[in-house]
Formats: structure tokens, C-alpha cells, sequence
């Protein structure tokens, strides 16, 4: 009796050391005493560089492989904000900024995390957001990430600056995607690129109204123009990068967005039958100037800090945006996210869906389709994690009850 008593107490004490080695390994106090001393311990917070996509943790492993793959410029160019940065900083910040309120004793064995969107049914609310030049970071490009869109049935929005046509995005995607509008100054030119979206059967039609002109300090010393290792791309006669695809064959353009006004948006949207969604609202009197010239949806987006260097997040403007809407029209909202928390966040706030930018281009420079996917598996299983804590089972019951 006595021998099973000691044999009992080993165990358990054997079994509380361990619980109090694991806490230590993961300390960021014992992380920062080792590296005082010297000692090679590392960081268990820290991003890790990967080799396989299947090996990521969360989606800023896979930034890690793109700040080793990608090109400098082209790094700087898809990584880097307005100015000295400080709204794409602030992108991440806010999402610091606003608590949830976690709930308890609810069955959560059952999540759903689908939504709707212009009556179409999808799996999660994340959508690829419009980036341009995808071919830069893998070789594939918009083609990859359309076939990842596919596997995972969710909307991709495709940039008039794309490196592949919307016919062949179409073709890779199973059905059009939504079409992601640059216009110009000349009228022509823009009613040419609007026909052709449409005419390839996209259903929206997303004009982004915030990168009018920006000042982007570290894309700037790379001087593209005088730089040797970008003009062995960019130079006039390198004959490497060819024109967008979107821009062949389309009446000449001035490259201005400096003109666009609210008489534009009209005429925009008695040119076409698709939707017409506006990218880049940020403040409650435009979101009811939307509404009073009969768009379709709105996306509260500040270009991830490359538009503008106002020093306030998305999810700090997404509040005034859902009021001013009220219900009227569905609100996304991209700009920062790397987490389910910051999903559900922005779902309790009022969003409908988010969109995501940066993450899945890394995961496309990393591993190509395949990273892309993972990233969207990623997040689909943090924010299942994260609605199972605060105790919701579906997208319609996350309310703004969940904001401390």
C-alpha cells in the first residue's frame, strides 16, 4: 500500500514538472533571460521559416519564406505603407485596441462559418482582396490563386493591374470573379475595361476610390528607374514585362484617378448591370453618400496603409461605416488581418466579411497554390477556434455583445 501511495506521488510530481518545464519553454521571460546570457533559445512566439506549407503555424510563417524568396522591390512594393508607415501599423495596432467578451457553457460541437454575399452562399467570410502583379511574386500568378480560390470556394477579386487576364482567372476559377476597377481620366478607356469585365460574366464590379496618388518613401529608394537589378525588368527595352493584359487592345490611357467624384460614380453605375461595390470607404458621411447614389456594397479599406498615411486603422472606421449603413448594403472590410480573432472582431463590429491582401500573397510566393490555400485554412480554423470560445456557432449570432 505504501509502495503504490510513493509510486502515485512520483508520478504526479513527475507530471507537474513537466507542466512547469513546458511553461517555461514557452516564456517570453525565460526567451529574453536566455538571450541576455547568450544562450540560442528559441522565441516559441516567434514566425519560423518553413518548407512546406503543411509546417505553418499561423500565416506569418509564411511571410518568413517571402522575406527570403521575394525580389527586394517587389518585396518592398507588396510589404510597405504610405509615408514612414504608420497607418499600415496602425492596421495591426487596432486590432489590439478592441477586447472580446468571451461567453461560457453553450454546445459548440457544430460551427458554422458560412455567409452570403449578393445571394451567393460561401464557406467562410474571407475573400481574396484585389493585389495587383501576382506573377511577381510566383510564377503562376493570378492563375494560382484562382484555382486555390476554387478549392476553397471563396471570392476572389481581381485587380485591373493583374499579370492574367479575367477571361483566363475565369477559366482557372470554375465561374467569373469579381473585378476590381482602375479607372481613367478618359472615359473611353474606362467604359472599354468596364465591357470587357462584364462581358466575361463578372457580377461585381469593385471600384477602389482611396489609391488616387500616395507617397510611398521606401519604394522610392529603390529608384526602379536607375536601379541595375530592377531595370534588368523595368527598363523600356528590357522587353520582360510586358503590358497588363487588362490594358491590351483599350483606347489610350492618362493613368490619372485624380478626377473621380460622386458624378462619376453615377455614371460608373448606369454604364454596366454588374454590382457596384466601392473600395475605400473610411467615414460615415461617405458610406451615406454611397447609399444616396444606389451602390451595392462598400469595402472600409485603407488600401493596407499603401493609400494613405492617416494614422487610423480599418477597424478603428468600421464602427461609424456600420451605422451610418445600417443594414442597407453589405460591408467588408480588409486592411491588417492575419488572425480569426481580428475576423470575429470585425464580424461583431458589423462587417459581413473580411478580405485578406498580404497573407495569401505570401502564402502564393511560399508555395504557390498551395499556400494560398493554407493561409484560407489558417484563418477558417483560428476563427473556428476563436467563435467555439466566445460561444457562437454561427456567423449570424457573432453581435456586437462580444466587444468589451
Amino acid at each position: 500500500m505504501v509502495l503504490e501511495k510513493n509510486k502515485n506521488r512520483d508520478a504526479s510530481t513527475l507530471a507537474s514538472r513537466r507542466a512547469f518545464l513546458r511553461f517555461l519553454a514557452a516564456s517570453p521571460a525565460v526567451y529574453v533571460a536566455g538571450q541576455a546570457l547568450g544562450q540560442n533559445v528559441v522565441d516559441p512566439y516567434a514566425p519560423q521559416v518553413i518548407t512546406r506549407a503543411s509546417d505553418a503555424i499561423n500565416v506569418f510563417d509564411f511571410h518568413e519564406v517571402a522575406k527570403q524568396t521575394f525580389l527586394p522591390g517587389h518585396y518592398t512594393s507588396m510589404s510597405l505603407g504610405s509615408d514612414d508607415g504608420g497607418t499600415l501599423r496602425a492596421n495591426r495596432e487596432g486590432f489590439n485596441q478592441v477586447q472580446l467578451r468571451i461567453r461560457r457553457l453553450v454546445d459548440v460541437r457544430n460551427i458554422d462559418t458560412s455567409i452570403e454575399l449578393f445571394g451567393k452562399r460561401y464557406p467562410v467570410p474571407i475573400l481574396l482582396a484585389p493585389c495587383g502583379s501576382h506573377k511577381a511574386f510566383h510564377p503562376e500568378g493570378e492563375l494560382a490563386v484562382a484555382r486555390a480560390a476554387k478549392s476553397r470556394d471563396v471570392e476572389q477579386i481581381l485587380s485591373t493591374v493583374s499579370s492574367t487576364s479575367v477571361e483566363d482567372v475565369n477559366a482557372a476559377r470554375g465561374r467569373p470573379v469579381w473585378f476590381q476597377l482602375y479607372p481613367d481620366e478618359r472615359w473611353e478607356a474606362t467604359k472599354a475595361l468596364v465591357e470587357r469585365a462584364e462581358q466575361a460574366g463578372c457580377p461585381v464590379l469593385v471600384l477602389t476610390i482611396d489609391n488616387i496618388i500616395r507617397n510611398r518613401d521606401a519604394l522610392r529608394r529603390h529608384r526602379r528607374d536607375s536601379n541595375p537589378d530592377c531595370q534588368t525588368c523595368h527598363a523600356s527595352d528590357a522587353g520582360i514585362i510586358p503590358m497588363k493584359p487588362m490594358f491590351k487592345g483599350l483606347p489610350e490611357r492618362t493613368g490619372s484617378r485624380l478626377f473621380m467624384d460622386w458624378d462619376f460614380v453615377d455614371r460608373l453605375k448606369e454604364s454596366t448591370s454588374m454590382k457596384l461595390v466601392l473600395k475605400g470607404v473610411v467615414t460615415a458621411e461617405d458610406a451615406s453618400l454611397a447609399i444616396q447614389h444606389g451602390v451595392d456594397g462598400i469595402i472600409v479599406s485603407n488600401h493596407g496603409g499603401r493609400a494613405e498615411d492617416s494614422g487610423r486603422s480599418t477597424i478603428e472606421s468600421l464602427p461609424e461605416v456600420v451605422e451610418a449603413i445600417a443594414g442597407r448594403m453589405p460591408i467588408i472590410v480588409d486592411s491588417g488581418f492575419r488572425r480569426g480573432t481580428d475576423i470575429i472582431k470585425a464580424l461583431a463590429m458589423g462587417a459581413d466579411a473580411i478580405a485578406i491582401g498580404r497573407p495569401y500573397l505570401w502564402g502564393l510566393g511560399a508555395f504557390g497554390q498551395e499556400g494560398v490555400e493554407t493561409v484560407l485554412d489558417i484563418l477558417k480554423r483560428e476563427l473556428e477556434i476563436v467563435m467555439r470560445q466566445a460561444s457562437t456557432t454561427r456567423i449570424d449570432e457573432i453581435s456586437r455583445k462580444l466587444i468589451a
